[in-house]
C-alpha cells in the first residue's frame, strides 16, 4: 500500500465518522517556544488546553513535522526520521476512550479490500497506563484483544503531560510485532525494536498542577470536557505495509537512496556504513526540501541553521560515499517526484527550492576546501610537535565556526595517521548544548502563561474595526498585570487591556502595532504595544496616564491618525516593492519576511546575488510608477481556495484560515493574502526611496525603503548635500561626480609622489644606520630606533635594505619605530647569521615581550609590537642580549 493511499484512507475513515478534515499547518510552529512543528498536536494546543475554543468538536489531519533531537540516529534505526507525517484524529470534549479505541482497532484490522489497513490482529500489541483499568477493559472485553497482549506500563511510557500545569492523562499505544527474526519475545515492555509503535491514543482527562517530576504532581480535578489526541506515524505504517525494513525504504524516500547509490557507484545493502549514509542522504534531502517549501532558507541561526545543517550533513554523507562534487541537482528532483503526489504545491515552488539548495551546496563545498586547509595546518603543527592527536578545540572550531563536520575531521586526521581528541571535542559540544538549553529555558520562562487569556477568549473574539474606523467604543473584558489577571489598574501602572472591540492594529504580518490611546470615564491610557497573544484576542499593553480603569468599564480606542497614515503608506509600499521585484527578477523572488512602520519598510526575498545598481533603480522606478498611476487598492474577504485560484501570493510560514483577506493593487499585478492596513489608492503612498539592499544569508536579500514624508526628507537632505558639495567644488551639480573623480586621481598621483619621496628619504638613512653596526655575539648587529614612520612596510623596507648591505658578513638588523603611536620592531638576518644561530623570529618575540606585546615570524624576517613605546630602547637591548647568550 502506497504512503499516499494510507494517508487517504485514514482521512476518509474519520471524515466518514463526523471529523472535519483539517489541512496540515506549516512546519514553522505557531508556538513561539518551538522552532518547528515537532508533533501532530502542536497546531491544536490552544484547543486542547482551552485557551481558544475549538472550531469543531472532531477533527482529523495529516500534519507535517520536523524533529532534530535524534538527528544522530537518522539512518541507524528503522524508524527515526527528521521530517515525518503524523496522522491524527482529535476530540475536543466530544467522544473519549471507548470510541477512540474502537475506531483505531476497526481501521487497523479491517481488510484492505474493505477500506482498512488489513493488519492481522495477531500481530498487534497494546500498552496502557499502569492505573488505567478503563482502557484495559475496553481493549480486553469490547475489542477482544487477548489479555496477554495488553501490557501495563508506568508514567515514563504511558502518561502524557506537557511538563507545565494544565491538561494531562494516560495514553494507550498500539504496536506491530515484526516477528522473532527482529528481536526477543515479551512484547513492547521489552523496549526491543521488534515491536514498532504505530499509533498512540492520548486521553486528556485530568488537570494537574505543582509538577515536581514526571511521576510526582498534584491532580487538581477530572476535566469536565475530556479530549482525545491520537497520533499515527505515517512512515512507520508505510514501511510495515510495504514490507520493507525501515522508513527509508518506503516509496516516498527510497528513490533518493537509489539515486545516491547510482551517483556513488555503491550498492545499497552491500555495506552497513554506506547504507547508513545513503539513508541519511534520503532523509535529509526530503526534510530540507519540505523546510524550503515552507519558506525557510539557510542561515546561521534558528530554523535556517537547522536547514543548513541538514544540507551540509547531506554533502558530508555523499563525500563519505566517495562523491566530492555537487549532487543536489540530481538528488532533489528525485525527492520532488516521490513527494509531489502528496504535496502538489512542490511543483510550482521547486525552481526556487532547487536554486537555494544548489547555492548552499556550492557555498559548503568551498567551505570544505577552506576547512581542509585549516585542518591541514593543524595536522602539520601536531606532527611538528611530535604529538599523535589533533586538539579537540581545533576540531570544535572547525565544526562550530566553519561548519566542518566532526566525521570529516576524524576521516582526514586518520588519513594523516593521527587521531582527534574526541573527549575534548565532546566536552566543548556538551558545553555549547548546555548553554543552548539554558537559553531555551530562559526564553520559555520569558513567555507569558497563555492560560491567563483563556477566560477572556471564552467570552468571544476581539472585534477589530480598524479597517474602516480610527475610533470605536467597547468594554474592558480583562486586565493583566505581571502575568496575572487583575480587577483594576491605576496611575503609573503598565498592564495589558483586553477589549471587546478595538481600532488599534495588533502587530502581525510584518506590520508594526498602531500607536494611540484608550480613554474612558475618568481615565486615559497610552498604548505602548498591541499584540494577539492567542488567536482571536487582542491585547493592548498600556501605561495609565490618568485615573483608574476596571474590568467592565467603557473604553474608547483612538488611533493616532498621522502614525496610521504612515503605516498604511509603508505597508502598501511593501506590496509594490515585492511586485516590482518579481516583475524584474522573476517568480523565484519570493517574499521571505517583512517589517513596516510609519515611514519605513524592509522586505526580505529569496535571491542569492546582490542587485546591481541598475536593477535596484529599476525596481524603485517601477514601484514609483505604480504610485503615480493612482491604482485602486481593493480588499476582498473570500475562501482561501478561491484566493489561491486567483493567484494570490501567500507568505511562507504564515498561518491562514479557511477565509482570508486578499489585497489587490493594480489587479493581479500585486495580489497577496494580507490582514494589514493599506491606503485606498497607490497615489496616497506619496514616494518610495530605496535606501539599501544587502545580504541576510546565502540565499536571501533585504531591500529597505523610506516611504512618504520620510522618503522626501531623505531626498531633501541629499539635495542640500549636493548643493554644498557643488559650492565647495565650484561646479554645478551635474559635474560633481566628474570633479570628484578628477580630485581623486590628483590625490592618488600626489600620494604616489609622496611615497616615492619617503622611499628616497628612507634610502638615504641606510648608510648612517650601517655605520652604527657593532659586533655582538659573533655577528654584526645594527640595533637602532628610527623614530616615527608611516607604516610597518616602511620599517620593513629599511630593515631589509640595511641587512643587504652586509653581503656575506653575518649580520642581524633590528630596527624599532613608532607607527600611529604604537611601538613596532622588525628583525632581519642574513644566511651567514642564521648559520651562526641567529633566528629573527625568536629575537623579535624577545623584543616584543619587553614592549608589552607579542611577535614572531620566520628565521630570516620577523616582526613584533606592543603598547609601551617608552620601552623601545630596552627592547633593542633585549635583542642584543639574545645574540650574546
Amino acid at each position: 500500500m502506497q504512503t499516499a493511499e494510507i494517508r487517504r484512507r485514514y482521512l476518509q475513515f474519520f471524515a466518514d465518522r463526523g471529523h472535519t478534515v483539517v489541512p496540515s499547518a506549516s512546519l514553522v510552529s505557531p508556538d513561539p517556544s518551538l522552532l518547528f512543528t515537532v508533533a501532530g498536536m502542536v497546531p491544536f494546543i490552544p484547543y486542547l488546553n482551552g485557551t481558544v475554543p475549538a472550531p469543531y468538536p472532531r477533527a482529523v489531519d495529516s500534519q507535517k513535522c520536523i524533529r532534530t533531537l535524534d538527528i544522530e540516529e537518522v539512518g541507524r534505526t528503522p524508524r527515526h526520521g527528521t521530517f515525518f507525517q503524523m496522522l491524527g484524529n482529535w476530540s475536543f470534549g466530544d467522544y473519549f476512550k471507548r470510541d477512540a479505541i474502537a475506531w483505531a482497532w476497526e481501521l487497523l484490522t479491517t481488510p484492505e479490500a474493505d477500506g482498512g489497513f488489513g493488519f492481522d490482529p495477531a500481530d498487534l500489541w497494546v500498552t496502557v497506563f499502569q492505573d488505567d483499568d478503563e482502557a484495559e477493559a475496553i481493549w480486553r472485553d469490547e475489542v477482544g484483544l487477548p489479555a496477554e497482549r495488553i501490557q501495563r506500563l508506568g508514567y515514563a511510557d504511558n502518561y502524557w503531560m506537557t511538563g507545565q500545569p494544565g491538561p494531562a492523562g494516560p495514553d494507550s499505544e498500539i504496536f506491530f510485532d515484526r516477528g522473532p527474526a527482529y528481536g526477543v519475545d515479551g512484547g513492547p515492555a521489552t523496549g526491543d525494536d521488534r515491536y514498532v509503535e504505530i499509533w498512540n491514543l492520548v486521553f486528556m482527562q485530568y488537570e494537574i498542577a505543582n509538577i515536581r517530576s514526571k511521576e510526582d504532581f498534584d491532580v487538581v480535578r477530572e476535566l469536565p470536557n475530556k479530549n482525545v489526541d491520537t497520533g499515527m506515524g505515517l512512515e512507520r505504517v508505510a514501511f510495515i505495509k510495504q514490507g520493507v525494513e525501515n522508513i527509508y525504504e518506503i516509496d516516498q524516500i527510497r528513490p533518493v537512496i537509489d539515486a545516491a547509490a547510482r551517483l556513488s557507484g555503491k550498492a545499497y545493502g552491500a555495506e552497513h556504513e554506506d547504507d547508513v549514509r545513503m539513508r541519511v542522504v534520503s532523509d535529509h534531502v526530503r526534510s530540507a526540501m519540505m523546510l524550503m517549501l515552507d519558506g525557510i532558507t539557510p542561515s546561521n541561526e534558528g530554523r535556517g541553521y537547522v536547514l543548513r545543517r541538514l544540507l551540509r550533513r547531506t554533502v558530508r554523507a555523499m563525500r563519505l560515499l566517495g562523491v566530492d562534487g555537487p549532487t543536489f541537482g540530481e538528488l532533489f528532483p528525485v525527492s520532488r517526484d516521490a513527494m509531489s503526489d502528496a504535496y502538489p504545491e512542490l511543483l510550482p515552488e521547486f525552481g526556487r527550492i532547487q536554486r537555494i539548495a544548489n547555492a548552499e551546496e556550492e557555498s559548503f563545498l568551498k567551505t570544505l576546501v577552506g576547512g581542509t586547509n585549516i585542518l591541514d595546518t593543524a595536522i602539520a603543527r601536531t606532527r611538528a610537535a611530535g604529538a599523535a592527536q589533533v586538539a579537540g578545540d581545533t576540531a570544535f572550531l572547525l565544526h562550530d565556526t566553519y561548519g566542518f563536520p566532526i566525521d570529516l575531521t576524524l576521516e582526514v586526521a586518520e588519513e594523516a595517521g593521527l587521531t582527534v581528541d574526541r573527549a575534548a571535542f565532546d566536552r566543548l559540544m556538551q558545553e555549547q548544548r548546555s548553554r543552548a538549553k539554558l537559553d531555551a529555558k530562559a526564553k520559555k520562562r520569558a513567555l507569558a502563561d497563555l492560560s491567563v487569556y483563556s477566560d477572556f477568549r471564552a467570552k468571544g473574539e476581539t472585534a477589530f474595526l480598524g479597517y474602516t474606523e480610527l475610533v470605536t467604543d467597547g468594554t474592558v473584558l480583562g486586565l493583566v498585570r505581571d502575568g496575572a489577571a487583575v480587577s483594576s489598574i491605576s496611575l503609573g501602572d503598565i498592564a495589558e487591556v483586553i477589549l471587546s472591540e478595538t481600532t488599534l492594529y495588533a502587530e502581525s504580518g510584518g506590520q508594526d502595532a498602531d500607536q494611540g490611546e484608550i480613554a474612558g470615564p475618568g481615565y486615559r491610557l497610552e498604548v505602548l504595544d498591541v499584540q494577539r497573544p492567542v488567536a482571536g484576542l487582542v491585547s493592548h499593553t498600556v501605561q495609565v496616564l490618568e485615573g483608574e480603569v476596571a474590568v467592565g468599564d467603557q473604553a474608547r480606542t483612538i488611533v493616532d491618525p498621522l502614525y496610521r497614515r504612515g503605516a498604511t503608506q509603508a505597508h502598501s509600499a511593501t506590496h509594490l516593492i515585492h511586485a516590482a521585484l518579481r516583475q524584474v527578477l522573476g517568480p523565484d523572488a519570493h517574499q521571505a519576511g517583512s517589517y513596516n512602520r510609519a515611514g519605513y519598510m524592509r522586505l526580505d526575498f529569496s535571491w542569492n546575488a546582490p542587485l546591481s545598481p541598475e536593477t535596484r533603480s529599476e525596481v524603485e522606478d517601477i514601484a514609483n510608477l505604480r504610485v503615480n498611476e493612482d491604482l485602486e487598492v481593493v480588499t476582498r474577504v473570500l475562501p482561501i481556495d478561491e484566493a489561491r485560484a486567483a493567484g494570490a501570493m501567500a507568505l511562507f510560514g504564515e498561518k491562514y484560515g479557511d477565509v482570508v483577506r486578499m489585497v489587490d493593487i493594480g489587479g493581479p499585478w500585486s495580489r497577496e493574502l494580507c490582514g494589514g492596513i493599506h491606503v485606498a489608492h497607490s497615489s496616497e503612498i506619496g514616494l518610495i526611496n530605496v535606501v539599501g539592499e544587502s545580504s541576510v544569508g546565502a540565499t536571501s536579500r533585504r531591500i529597505e525603503s523610506l516611504v512618504g514624508p520620510e522618503a522626501f526628507k531623505q531626498f531633501a537632505t541629499e539635495r542640500a548635500l549636493v548643493a554644498e558639495l557643488g559650492a565647495n567644488l565650484k561646479v554645478p551639480p551635474a559635474r560633481i561626480a566628474e570633479r570628484v573623480q578628477d580630485l581623486a586621481a590628483s590625490l592618488k598621483a600626489a600620494e604616489k609622489r609622496i611615497a616615492e619621496f619617503e622611499r628616497q628619504a628612507l634610502a638615504q638613512r641606510v648608510p648612517a644606520l650601517v655605520a652604527q653596526a657593532k659586533p655582538v655575539g659573533g655577528v654584526t648587529a645594527v640595533l637602532e630606533q628610527v623614530g616615527d614612520l608611516g607604516g610597518s612596510d616602511d620599517l620593513r623596507a629599511l630593515v631589509t635594505d640595511v641587512r643587504d648591505r652586509f653581503g656575506v658578513t653575518p649580520a642581524v638588523v633590528g630596527l624599532a619605530a613608532t607607527v600611529d603611536g604604537r611601538p613596532v620592531v622588525i628583525v632581519a638576518t642574513n644566511a651567514a647569521a642564521r648559520d651562526a644561530g641567529a633566528k629573527a623570529g625568536a629575537l623579535a618575540k624577545r623584543a616584543a615581550t619587553v614592549l608589552g606585546g607579542g611577535g614572531g615570524g620566520r628565521d630570516d624576517l620577523a616582526q613584533g609590537g606592543g603598547s609601551d613605546a617608552t620601552a623601545i630602547e630596552a627592547a633593542l637591548a633585549a635583542i642584543g642580549q639574545g645574540l650574546s647568550s
